[in-house]
Protein backbone atom coordinates (compact mmCIF):
# COMPACT_ATOMS: atom_id res chain seq x y z
CA UNK A 1 0.00 0.00 0.00
CA UNK A 2 1.51 3.68 -1.19
CA UNK A 3 1.89 5.53 1.76
CA UNK A 4 -0.09 8.63 0.54
CA UNK A 5 -3.60 7.81 1.75
CA UNK A 6 -6.51 9.77 0.34
CA UNK A 7 -9.94 9.28 1.44
CA UNK A 8 -12.77 8.97 -0.84
CA UNK A 9 -16.98 7.99 -0.75
CA UNK A 10 -18.76 5.99 -3.49
CA UNK A 11 -21.65 7.74 -5.08
CA UNK A 12 -24.11 6.69 -7.00
CA UNK A 13 -26.12 9.72 -8.21
CA UNK A 14 -23.83 10.69 -11.62
CA UNK A 15 -24.47 13.72 -14.31
CA UNK A 16 -23.02 17.54 -14.34
CA UNK A 17 -26.20 18.76 -11.93
CA UNK A 18 -24.87 16.17 -9.39
CA UNK A 19 -21.28 17.30 -9.64
CA UNK A 20 -22.63 21.16 -9.41
CA UNK A 21 -24.20 20.29 -6.28
CA UNK A 22 -21.07 17.90 -4.86
CA UNK A 23 -19.14 21.12 -5.75
CA UNK A 24 -21.30 23.07 -3.84
CA UNK A 25 -20.79 21.17 -0.86
CA UNK A 26 -16.86 21.54 -1.42
CA UNK A 27 -16.70 17.76 -2.30
CA UNK A 28 -15.09 16.54 -5.87
CA UNK A 29 -16.08 14.54 -8.20
CA UNK A 30 -14.03 11.96 -9.44
CA UNK A 31 -13.90 8.43 -11.26
CA UNK A 32 -11.67 5.28 -10.71
CA UNK A 33 -11.30 2.93 -14.08
CA UNK A 34 -9.03 0.21 -15.26
CA UNK A 35 -7.93 -3.15 -14.10
CA UNK A 36 -10.89 -5.52 -14.46
CA UNK A 37 -13.49 -3.69 -12.09
CA UNK A 38 -16.03 -1.63 -13.59
CA UNK A 39 -15.39 2.22 -13.46
CA UNK A 40 -16.57 3.65 -9.88
CA UNK A 41 -17.65 6.75 -9.48
CA UNK A 42 -16.48 8.69 -6.12
CA UNK A 43 -16.21 11.54 -4.63
CA UNK A 44 -13.32 13.52 -2.29
CA UNK A 45 -13.44 16.29 0.17
CA UNK A 46 -11.95 19.29 -1.92
CA UNK A 47 -9.53 21.07 1.05
CA UNK A 48 -7.46 18.12 1.48
CA UNK A 49 -7.32 17.10 -1.76
CA UNK A 50 -6.50 20.68 -2.94
CA UNK A 51 -3.88 20.10 -0.25
CA UNK A 52 -2.01 17.78 -1.37
CA UNK A 53 -2.31 18.19 -4.80
CA UNK A 54 -0.01 20.86 -4.04
CA UNK A 55 2.59 18.42 -3.49
CA UNK A 56 4.67 16.72 -6.25
CA UNK A 57 4.10 13.15 -5.58
CA UNK A 58 0.27 13.48 -6.08
CA UNK A 59 1.01 13.51 -9.94
CA UNK A 60 3.74 10.96 -9.61
CA UNK A 61 2.86 8.51 -7.34
CA UNK A 62 1.37 5.22 -6.61
CA UNK A 63 -1.55 6.54 -4.20
CA UNK A 64 -4.45 4.58 -1.94
CA UNK A 65 -7.75 5.33 -2.14
CA UNK A 66 -9.73 5.10 0.46
CA UNK A 67 -12.96 4.06 -0.91
CA UNK A 68 -15.66 3.50 1.87
CA UNK A 69 -12.80 1.22 4.21
CA UNK A 70 -11.64 -0.63 1.19
CA UNK A 71 -8.07 0.16 -0.47
CA UNK A 72 -7.55 1.33 -3.98
CA UNK A 73 -4.27 1.54 -5.73
CA UNK A 74 -4.21 4.33 -7.93
CA UNK A 75 -2.41 6.74 -10.32
CA UNK A 76 -3.82 10.25 -11.04
CA UNK A 77 -4.41 10.23 -15.02
CA UNK A 78 -6.26 13.28 -15.14
CA UNK A 79 -7.07 16.89 -13.17
CA UNK A 80 -9.86 19.34 -14.50
CA UNK A 81 -9.34 23.04 -12.89
CA UNK A 82 -11.54 25.79 -13.00
CA UNK A 83 -10.45 28.42 -15.28
CA UNK A 84 -9.59 31.14 -12.64
CA UNK A 85 -10.76 29.88 -9.37
CA UNK A 86 -8.81 27.54 -6.90
CA UNK A 87 -10.89 25.03 -7.25
CA UNK A 88 -10.70 21.22 -8.38
CA UNK A 89 -13.43 20.28 -11.13
CA UNK A 90 -12.98 16.90 -11.57
CA UNK A 91 -9.95 13.96 -11.20
CA UNK A 92 -9.52 10.66 -13.19
CA UNK A 93 -7.59 8.08 -11.11
CA UNK A 94 -6.48 4.83 -12.84
CA UNK A 95 -6.33 1.41 -11.10
CA UNK A 96 -2.49 0.25 -11.03
CA UNK A 97 -1.83 -3.85 -11.03
CA UNK A 98 1.05 -4.33 -9.23
CA UNK A 99 2.23 -6.98 -11.62
CA UNK A 100 2.00 -4.79 -14.99
CA UNK A 101 4.65 -2.44 -16.16
CA UNK A 102 3.28 1.59 -15.93
CA UNK A 103 4.28 4.61 -17.28
CA UNK A 104 4.75 7.24 -15.23
CA UNK A 105 6.30 10.90 -15.92
CA UNK A 106 8.91 11.85 -13.26
CA UNK A 107 9.70 14.69 -12.01
CA UNK A 108 13.52 15.43 -12.52
CA UNK A 109 15.09 17.22 -9.56
CA UNK A 110 18.36 19.08 -10.33
CA UNK A 111 21.17 19.30 -7.50
CA UNK A 112 24.35 21.28 -6.73
CA UNK A 113 23.47 23.10 -9.85
CA UNK A 114 25.39 26.80 -8.03
CA UNK A 115 28.20 24.48 -6.72
CA UNK A 116 29.44 23.66 -10.23
CA UNK A 117 31.66 26.08 -12.60
CA UNK A 118 28.75 26.67 -14.65
CA UNK A 119 26.94 27.37 -11.63
CA UNK A 120 29.41 29.74 -10.62
CA UNK A 121 30.71 31.90 -13.75
CA UNK A 122 28.06 35.09 -13.91
CA UNK A 123 28.09 34.63 -17.23
CA UNK A 124 27.03 31.03 -17.93
CA UNK A 125 23.77 30.07 -18.83
CA UNK A 126 22.06 26.73 -17.01
CA UNK A 127 19.07 25.97 -19.19
CA UNK A 128 16.78 22.88 -18.23
CA UNK A 129 15.17 21.72 -21.73
CA UNK A 130 13.34 19.03 -19.40
CA UNK A 131 11.54 19.41 -16.01
CA UNK A 132 10.47 15.21 -16.10
CA UNK A 133 10.72 12.09 -17.97
CA UNK A 134 8.37 9.25 -18.67
CA UNK A 135 9.86 5.89 -17.19
CA UNK A 136 8.19 2.62 -17.47
CA UNK A 137 8.77 0.27 -14.06
CA UNK A 138 6.06 -1.85 -11.76
CA UNK A 139 4.24 -0.18 -9.41
CA UNK A 140 6.87 -1.24 -6.53
CA UNK A 141 9.62 0.39 -8.26
CA UNK A 142 7.76 3.59 -9.15
CA UNK A 143 10.33 6.66 -7.94
CA UNK A 144 8.63 10.06 -6.88
CA UNK A 145 11.48 11.88 -8.89
CA UNK A 146 14.81 10.94 -10.43
CA UNK A 147 18.32 13.53 -9.27
CA UNK A 148 20.63 14.86 -11.51
CA UNK A 149 23.83 15.84 -9.85
CA UNK A 150 24.92 19.04 -11.48
CA UNK A 151 28.36 19.61 -9.36
CA UNK A 152 30.73 18.76 -12.32
CA UNK A 153 28.59 20.70 -14.81
CA UNK A 154 31.18 23.30 -16.90
CA UNK A 155 30.45 25.92 -19.80
CA UNK A 156 29.45 23.83 -22.84
CA UNK A 157 28.46 20.42 -21.12
CA UNK A 158 25.28 18.96 -22.40
CA UNK A 159 23.56 16.14 -20.37
CA UNK A 160 21.60 13.84 -22.33
CA UNK A 161 18.93 11.71 -21.25
CA UNK A 162 20.56 8.84 -21.18
CA UNK A 163 22.86 10.04 -18.37
CA UNK A 164 20.23 10.01 -16.21
CA UNK A 165 21.12 7.89 -12.99
CA UNK A 166 17.84 5.02 -12.62
CA UNK A 167 16.91 3.02 -10.22
CA UNK A 168 16.73 -0.90 -10.49
CA UNK A 169 13.24 -2.00 -12.71
CA UNK A 170 13.20 1.53 -13.93
CA UNK A 171 13.52 2.34 -17.85
CA UNK A 172 13.20 5.35 -20.52
CA UNK A 173 10.78 4.36 -22.98
CA UNK A 174 12.18 7.11 -24.83
CA UNK A 175 15.40 5.63 -25.54
CA UNK A 176 14.36 2.15 -26.91
CA UNK A 177 13.55 4.94 -30.00
CA UNK A 178 17.00 5.57 -31.39
CA UNK A 179 20.03 7.67 -30.42
CA UNK A 180 18.22 10.77 -31.73
CA UNK A 181 15.79 10.34 -28.99
CA UNK A 182 18.58 10.64 -26.17
CA UNK A 183 17.63 14.11 -26.25
CA UNK A 184 19.57 16.88 -23.96
CA UNK A 185 17.93 17.77 -20.56
CA UNK A 186 20.53 20.32 -19.26
CA UNK A 187 22.87 22.67 -21.73
CA UNK A 188 25.93 25.23 -20.19
CA UNK A 189 26.53 27.58 -22.51
CA UNK A 190 27.88 31.36 -22.43
CA UNK A 191 24.96 34.07 -22.60
CA UNK A 192 24.70 36.02 -25.58
CA UNK A 193 26.22 39.39 -25.56
CA UNK A 194 23.49 42.03 -26.27
CA UNK A 195 23.83 43.92 -30.03
CA UNK A 196 23.12 47.31 -30.33
CA UNK A 197 20.68 48.25 -33.37
CA UNK A 198 22.11 50.39 -35.41
CA UNK A 199 20.40 53.68 -36.01
CA UNK A 200 17.36 53.71 -38.87
CA UNK A 201 18.88 55.62 -41.60
CA UNK A 202 16.25 58.50 -42.52
CA UNK A 203 13.42 57.00 -45.27
CA UNK A 204 14.83 58.12 -48.68
CA UNK A 205 12.05 60.01 -50.75
CA UNK A 206 11.00 58.64 -53.59
CA UNK A 207 12.31 60.49 -56.98
CA UNK A 208 8.94 61.23 -58.27
CA UNK A 209 8.52 63.34 -55.20
CA UNK A 210 12.01 65.08 -55.52
CA UNK A 211 10.94 65.83 -59.05
CA UNK A 212 7.75 67.32 -58.36
CA UNK A 213 8.84 69.78 -55.56
CA UNK A 214 12.01 71.22 -57.57
CA UNK A 215 8.90 71.36 -60.53
CA UNK A 216 7.17 73.58 -57.80
CA UNK A 217 10.18 76.06 -57.03
CA UNK A 218 9.92 77.02 -60.43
Amino acid sequence: MSEHIIKATGRSVEGKGASRRLRRAASIPAIIYGGKAAPQPVQLDHEKVWLASQNEWFYSSILTLDVDGKAESVLLRDMQRHPFKQIIMHLDFQRVDENQAIRVAVPLHFLNEDKSPAGKSADVVVTHELNEVEVSCLPKDLPEFLEIDLSALSVGDIVHLSEIKLPKGVEIPELKLGKEHDVAIVIAKHGKEEVEEPAEAPAEVPAAKVAKKDEDKK
